[in-house]
């Protein structure tokens, strides 16, 4: 069908006021990665796949934690869907980045693309500005009905099948805007005639996870990025590495191998699934002053304490950090960072995982603020929506870069390991001084604890008070109270110490704690030598 656009029509279509940056082929991301072509070839497919499906769901929420790839992904997909025509629009958000970082070109800069890739609009477009001059200045929701839905319901009967791609829409400055824009997107799953799909990616954030339980399953479906098997991820930024170094060897004259196999699985494990420090690396190796070869050898030598090599994974993590604050007081932002330095502090130096129900407890603080914290954290921390599983770190850099004080440099969320320690040890005591003689009310002596349910240990020593007795002493060891944890100690032996044998028994960690006996022991040595 062929559109003939008036005059009139092109200067009202111009008037969309248009965020710069925003489109995936824009100038300003010329020099950005695309996905290598044997590089995510199963995740490519399987949303190549939901986009020609008819029946498939309105949205693709493609998530996942910050570094893992998500906005290559999104340049990828939007790249074969313009080379097939089926490119409706595309917006991606960048914090801090003037348009693209809010929402108030939005839905215009869609409107405007979409006038461009499907002519039929320009006429439904140009009238609902002919109608409403001020559609710019209005809301969200005014704009998305009289720019887009409704074009969308009025267009010519044809059955045309597009994509809108919108990325890391987390990154957009407005909570609420977020929300609301979920929601009017969701709209689209009840056209009929030009029907427009959303690819969309973002960190799992508080705000996006909320606008999509207000959804209706039939509106979308997600894929989470960081569930994707390590082994799969590995293989394809060993791919990354290979052909992405070799022109450097050839430019440089380097000899073959370079590098060898060795040194690309080192690379590979150091990236542990996060395509963005291999990025970062591949950027440190090239930019280098000294040549691609010394800069991989400083790379492979580096420590957590070496800013050049991960100065831009430092970047994200701070950003994600500063975000947990956002626009509050001075004595709110104290309060949020002091609770962050507690939660997070015990998580990255705890020495095992546990479900946020039972890190409360093991703190002795609310379970509604610990939720609270580890929901603000999501694009860091693996917060299982099963409250039974465990809470646990993407990825140890996270854990380097808070204990660090040269990367870490907001005083507020760095972690001091020492006083994390002292504070789980102070707790653990508290828990382990509540133990009591025959504390699952067995029936008589000589009992086998595999004749004793499960859950009967479970209820009379729960999981927090299980972990207090087992590593009690390797967080004093750790923190290294000495003067407050002899005193701390000896009242415990002296009061609880066959209770807390007895607890050892009924968990099967009686093995463990005659081991922490003699650590004791020779660390309560060392100190009487030295004094």
């Amino acid at each position: 069908m062929v559109v003939i656009q008036s005059e009139h029509q092109r200067t009202n279509i111009a008037k969309l006021p248009c965020a710069e940056g925003a489109a995936h082929n824009d100038w300003l991301r010329q020099h950005e990665d695309h996905c290598l072509q044997d590089t995510r070839v199963e995740l490519r497919k399987q949303i190549m796949d939901w986009c020609d499906d008819s029946n498939s769901k309105c949205i693709f929420w493609l998530n996942g934690m910050a570094g893992t790839g998500k906005s290559t992904i999104s340049r990828t997909i939007a790249q074969e869907l313009a080379e097939k025509k089926r490119l409706a629009a595309s917006f991606f958000f960048t914090r801090g980045k003037r348009d693209i970082s809010h929402s108030r070109m939005f839905f215009t800069t869609i409107a405007a693309q979409l006038a461009n890739s499907l002519p039929v609009l320009r006429i439904s477009i140009s009238h609902a500005i002919d109608n409403n001059p001020d559609i710019f200045k209005q809301g969200l929701r005014e704009q998305w009905n009289q720019l887009i839905l409704n074009p969308l319901k009025d267009a010519p009967t044809q059955s045309i099948q597009l994509v809108v791609v919108i990325d890391a829409l987390d990154e957009c400055d407005n909570m609420q805007d977020i929300q609301l824009i979920l929601l009017l997107l969701a709209e689209a799953k009840d056209l009929e005639t030009v029907r427009i799909k959303i690819f969309l990616t973002s960190r799992p954030e508080i705000p996006i996870f909320d606008g999509f339980r207000r959804l209706s399953g039939e509106a979308y479906q997600d894929f989470i990025l960081h569930n994707i098997p390590l082994e799969t991820v590995s293989a394809d930024i060993s791919t990354f590495f290979r052909q992405k170094l070799s022109p450097l060897k050839a430019g440089h004259g380097l000899g073959t191998p370079w590098p060898d196999e060795l040194v690309i699985a080192q690379l590979v494990e150091r990236a542990a699934g996060l395509f963005i420090y291999a990025a970062t690396t591949l950027r440190f190796i090239q930019d280098g002053i000294d040549g691609p070869e010394e800069q991989l050898s400083l790379v492979l030598s580096a420590t957590k304490s070496s800013l050049s090599a991960t100065k831009h994974l430092d970047g994200i993590y701070a950003t994600v950090l500063h975000s947990v604050l956002g626009k509050r007081d001075y004595q709110e932002c104290e309060e949020l960072a002091g609770r962050f330095r507690q939660v997070v502090g015990s998580i990255v130096v705890m020495f095992n995982t546990m479900p946020a129900r039972d890190l409360a407890q093991l703190l002795q603080i609310r379970f509604k603020m610990v939720s609270r914290t580890l929901d603000s954290l999501r694009s860091v921390l693996n917060v299982p929506e099963n409250e039974s599983q465990p809470v646990r770190l993407f990825h140890l850099s996270f854990r380097d870069f808070l204990q660090d004080s040269q990367r870490c440099i907001d005083s507020r969320f760095h972690i001091d390991e020492k006083e994390s320690h002292t504070s789980l040890f102070r707790k653990c005591m508290s828990h382990i001084s509540q133990l009591q003689e025959n504390i699952c009310g067995l029936w008589g002596p000589g009992v086998l604890t595999t004749e004793i349910p499960n859950d009967t240990i479970q209820k009379c020593i729960p999981s927090h008070v299980q972990y207090a007795c087992r590593y009690w002493l390797d967080h004093w060891r750790l923190g290294n109270p000495m003067e407050e944890g002899i005193k701390t100690i000896r009242q415990f032996f002296e009061q609880h110490f066959l209770h807390w044998l007895e607890g050892l028994s009924l968990i099967g960690e009686i093995l463990n704690g005659a081991h922490m006996i003699t650590t004791l022991e020779e660390i309560l040595s060392v100190s009487c030598n030295a004094h």
